[in-house]
């Protein structure tokens, strides 16, 4: 380490280029290995033992076999499905639209309701959960209920039963998280030459025919983009289900995510969450890879 260290000192005096670069990106180098690439090889090697802080045990294949045999193993995966499916199209539709709504206006305009959108991913998870709380409240203060009231119907406990709590998640990623999103978008849509449009109003093109033919088509880079990070994004989701419900009512809201910190911290069981850590890695890595291949073939970056 020394002997690299003095290595690229002497070149970076000497003026070499190329050890510039890698003196630019030592700090990020470092903190990928010491964050991500150590962690995730520390978890490969617990995944094969039965992990204790003072002298683990080899345990071969059994922290898989075990997690494989586990209901509620399947069950969070299910459960994280379900919620991928129900959140990432709809965020993707919401985002989508809002971004075509915000374009016409000016540009103050825009930066004022850019802010609004993205204020939520600056403001911390756990006062936003705070809120909702609020919201799902099963009393008659809760602002649902007080709405529901209005049309007659009565208190619903929205995160205590296994009916409505997974909805209640689901409704609380509708409604927040999209700034990230809508921003995304907006740039790609301003990115759209002009002439595209002028040309279609030409031949006469509706609103309707020049979002078929030119935004959706132009859209497509972005989408993939933004399908593939929302997708990893839900089947990683842990603080949601965490703050708002636990992964109850009888593990209706329990993900991966969730099951594998319980695992960890809760019951210790360290070689397990680390194998089932590894699977979900595998998991969205196969997800990602059947996206890019059937999505991904006619887009150009």
């Amino acid at each position: 380490m020394a002997q690299l260290a003095r290595t690229v000192k002497k070149r970076i005096i000497s003026g070499d280029g190329g050890a510039w670069a890698y003196a630019f990106i030592a700090v990020a180098l470092v903190v990928f290995a010491l964050f991500t690439a150590y962690p995730v090889i520390n978890a490969f090697i617990i995944s094969f033992q039965e992990y204790k802080p003072l002298g683990s045990t080899y345990a071969g294949f059994d922290n898989y076999v075990h997690s494989f045999d586990d209901e509620l193993f399947w069950k969070s995966i299910k459960n994280t499905i379900v919620y991928t499916l129900l959140t990432v199209p709809v965020s993707l539709v919401l985002s989508f639209g809002v971004a075509i709504l915000i374009l016409p206006l000016k540009k103050k305009l825009q930066t004022t309701f850019k802010a609004v959108y993205y204020l939520p991913a600056v403001a911390s998870g756990v006062a936003l959960s705070v809120v909702w709380l609020w919201i799902f409240d099963p009393l008659q203060t809760g602002i649902l209920n007080q709405l529901l009231a209005f049309f007659g119907i009565g208190n619903l406990n929205w995160l205590g039963t296994s009916a409505t709590s997974m909805f209640s998640l689901v409704l609380m990623a509708w409604l927040s998280s999209h700034g990230t999103s809508i921003i995304i978008y907006l740039a790609a849509l301003i990115g759209i030459d002009n002439s595209y449009y002028e040309a279609a109003e030409l031949d006469g093109a509706s609103f309707s025919q020049k979002l078929r033919h030119i935004v959706i088509p132009f859209m497509k880079p972005t989408t993939l983009f933004l399908l593939v990070t929302g997708v990893i994004g839900s089947f990683q989701v842990f603080q949601n289900a965490y703050l708002m419900t636990g992964g109850g009512p009888d593990n209706a809201t329990t993900m991966v995510g969730l099951l594998i910190f319980n695992n960890a911290f809760k019951y210790f069981e360290f070689g397990e969450a680390s194998a089932q850590a590894l699977i979900l890695t595998l998991i969205i890595a196969i997800i990602s890879f059947i996206q890019f291949k059937f999505l991904g073939n006619d887009v150009e970056y």
